[in-house]
């Protein structure tokens, strides 16, 4: 079995991670058209019918923003996958747009010169067998969706970004043998898991907000791992992030990857009321995306596209805005 190896330095992988440092979180999906941030997996599937599937312009405003990574929300908690599964009727094959997103998002990405990552729900609220059969049914389940998103018909993955709600331990997961799994198929895929700081709750060792980045300490303890990286999000790094952290007596390096959302609201998803929010403002992001860089960390900044299948013009004019404060931009 393929294990993660103790260090006190970067790895290959995880270098090549903080070296792209700049990427774009994609939220699509059902909840998308059900005006919600999470659904229960009762939204119906022929209800995803965006008008089109903008994924060549998604990707060209993320290459103009100088950004190096796409991460496409493949999988939210609801269980719609947006992909060609061949695991559940609830995804893009039988909804009112039969588009193969994962794999139009991972062209445009290879057309770019951009890396491509995954995000993917370990929790899934559409499958009965999460809830029936956890161990015997829902795990190979898992396991199967991860194959047909990792087995090479998207090419490189670079990146996969596991969340959910934390009803199952470390060991329920069965994180070993998924991290092993990914590396087989993926060897260079960076796996990171939210809220990755920490331990079980049943170990806890301290109280929660003192796992939150801009808290932890060299030589804390994990909470999901093995990973490669480290995830809460919407929380920022501070300029002394440590990188330390142990698991089982052993000390291992992981990076930061902070998540910005563009909205005040902490909107993921578009939603009839995502307009209405207030745009970030752009210096305090500038400074923030400044602090995890000086860090050696990673930054993804959310867009989600709405129900026509576009990205909302202020949110493009934001995000460029940005860019340029940063130096990064790209332009035409």
């Amino acid at each position: 079995m393929i294990r993660q190896i103790p260090a006190l330095e970067p790895n290959e992988g995880q270098r090549a991670q903080m070296a792209r440092r700049f990427g774009m979180f994609i939220h699509f999906g059902v909840n998308t058209f059900g005006n919600v941030q999470w659904s229960d997996g009762g939204i119906q599937a022929r209800s995803f019918k965006p008008e089109t599937i903008d994924a060549e312009g998604w990707v060209k405003i993320a290459y103009q923003a100088g950004m190096n990574t796409v991460i496409l929300t493949c999988k939210h908690h609801d269980g719609f996958c947006l992909w060609n599964t061949e695991t559940t009727n609830y995804g893009v094959m039988f909804s009112g747009k039969k588009v193969d997103i994962v794999r139009a998002v991972a062209q445009a990405c290879a057309r770019y010169g951009l890396k491509f990552g995954v995000y993917y729900s370990l929790w899934d609220r559409s499958a009965s067998c999460y809830r029936s059969d956890f161990e015997g049914e829902y795990i190979p389940y898992m396991f199967k969706q991860l194959t047909e998103l990792l087995d090479g018909r998207y090419g490189e993955v670079v990146e996969l970004w596991l969340d959910g709600a934390w009803d199952k331990t470390r060991a329920q997961w069965h994180l070993d043998e998924l991290y092993d799994l990914v590396k087989r198929l993926q060897p260079s895929c960076q796996i990171g898991v939210n809220h990755t700081v920490g331990v079980d709750r049943e170990m806890a060792e301290f109280p929660e907000e003192r796992y939150l980045p801009q808290n932890v300490v060299r030589g804390d303890p994990l909470r999901m791992f093995p990973s490669d990286f480290r995830l809460w999000d919407p929380h920022s790094c501070r300029l002394d992030d440590p990188k330390i952290f142990t698991f089982q007596g052993e000390s291992y390096y992981l990076p930061f990857e902070m998540t910005i959302c563009s909205r005040e609201g902490f909107s993921w998803f578009y939603s009839n009321i995502y307009e209405d929010e207030k745009l970030l403002d752009v210096n305090e992001v500038v400074e923030k995306c400044k602090t995890a860089f000086s860090a050696g960390n990673i930054v993804v900044i959310n867009m989600p596209p709405d129900t026509s299948g576009h990205f909302v013009v202020q949110d493009v004019a934001h995000l460029m805005e940005i860019s340029e404060k940063l130096g990064l931009s790209r332009g035409e």
